[in-house]
């Protein structure tokens, strides 16, 4: 389990979270709603490592975090899948899926064959450059990438932006299966409300910086969180 208590997150003298708790277990995914600059993106990066935190705590599965370098938190098994989605252009679709291995015993070194089976595309594409793909395929690929370390905690920065409705759909199916498979747990930052609404087991909302409202999938049901998100 993931668990998050009272974290404060500073750059430089701006505090960009303030006392945040957060918990995401196996088989259930913790979607995390907000407008634009509320700390979203800030929590993730102090979850995987690249923001340090000034004070609180966090474990993952009894590890204290806030001790591990974010290469050491990557072979505790938690995997980022960054807005932008970070693929290496120059990169092959296989070299940007074997970049996974690199923290796995080399008898384990393979693209599982579920990476496929979500994401067909890039299968056909193996042989094809990073930067060559649209946007969706390249979102896939980076989710795909995360798949192969085969994690028990899985961060996703909003997965949907800029991505056209039916590589959306693949996305959400890809999510809710490794879900409902059972052994990982989802963090998953998302603006698009109705696309975390139907993913969502349990949910929070931030608003500068603080978390304002959590809840269950069914406290997301009519209007009353929508409008939180609502410029």
């Amino acid at each position: 389990m993931l668990d998050i208590r009272d974290i404060d997150v500073f750059y430089g003298a701006a505090q960009a979270l303030r006392g945040v708790s957060l918990t995401a277990v196996p088989g259930r995914v913790t979607s995390v709603l907000g407008r634009n600059g509320v700390g979203k993106t800030t929590l993730l990066r102090a979850i995987t490592g690249r923001q340090p935190v000034r004070s609180g705590r966090m474990t993952w599965e009894g590890q204290d975090l806030n001790r591990l370098r974010p290469e050491a938190r990557a072979r505790a098994g938690i995997a980022f899948v960054p807005q932008g989605r970070e693929i290496f252009p120059l990169l092959s679709v296989r070299e940007n899926l074997e970049t996974g291995f690199a923290l796995l015993p080399r008898a384990e070194r393979r693209i599982p064959d579920e990476v496929f089976a979500l994401f067909p595309v890039l299968k056909e594409m193996m042989g094809r450059r990073g930067g060559d793909l649209s946007g969706g395929q390249q979102q896939q690929l980076a989710i795909g990438r995360a798949m192969v370390m085969r994690p028990r905690l899985l961060v996703l920065d909003e997965p949907t932006e800029g991505i056209q409705p039916s590589i959306i759909q693949d996305i959400g199916r890809a999510i809710k299966f490794l879900r409902d498979r059972g052994d990982m747990a989802i963090v998953l930052v998302e603006q698009y409300f109705d696309f975390a609404r139907d993913l969502a087991d349990d949910f929070v909302v931030m608003e500068r910086g603080q978390i304002i409202r959590a809840g269950v999938r069914a406290d997301m049901e009519g209007d009353a969180v929508r409008n939180l998100l609502t410029v």
